[in-house]
């Protein structure tokens, strides 16, 4: 059986602390009917452990409590992250970053275009492209962008990769 570290529920706290920071501060761009979630970059790190997808779903779940949606959110947007998260994890062997970042852009657009729809009443096929267009932007750009340069950085790999440390 793995052991949890304190090192383990640290990095897991710091990731989820990051994610719920980035996204309840940036709040009028992380909410509503077009949501560009900025912490949606994070979810690349899920190609590189599974303690990624524990400490994005546990910040997205704290995040989502302060939601213009509601407490509905909590469960919808927090389900939608942690099956993405769950997927990129799972197939990390099969999937480069591209690929990987496919994941949140169309579980988010489906699950999150949803809840817009039945919980505010918004067009639902607008609402599932405006929510995947910010997760392409976020995810795929942004979370690449920011991936691709940071995977050049050995110290930063290897505190990420740590898999003998992960939750």
């Amino acid at each position: 059986m793995e052991s949890i570290s304190t090192r383990r529920i640290t990095k897991a706290g710091v990731v989820a602390a990051i994610y719920v920071v980035l996204t309840v501060s940036l709040s009028a761009l992380s909410y509503g009917g077009i949501q560009f979630r900025i912490a949606e970059a994070l979810m690349l790190l899920c190609l590189f452990s599974k303690d990624y997808v524990v400490s994005l779903t546990i910040g997205c779940f704290i995040a989502n409590i302060f939601s213009t949606v509601g407490a509905v959110d909590t469960i919808v947007g927090t389900s939608a992250t942690l099956i993405a998260g769950l997927c990129i994890y799972l197939l990390r062997n099969k999937l480069n970053y591209f690929t990987a970042s496919l994941f949140p852009v169309i579980i988010n657009g489906v699950f999150v275009g949803l809840e817009l729809w039945i919980v505010l009443k918004l067009p639902l096929v607008l609402s599932m492209v405006q929510v995947a267009a910010g997760e392409l932007v976020c995810v795929t750009i942004l979370g690449g962008i920011l991936l691709k340069a940071l995977s050049k950085n050995r110290g930063f790999m290897a505190m990420i990769t740590n898999e003998k440390e992960s939750i």
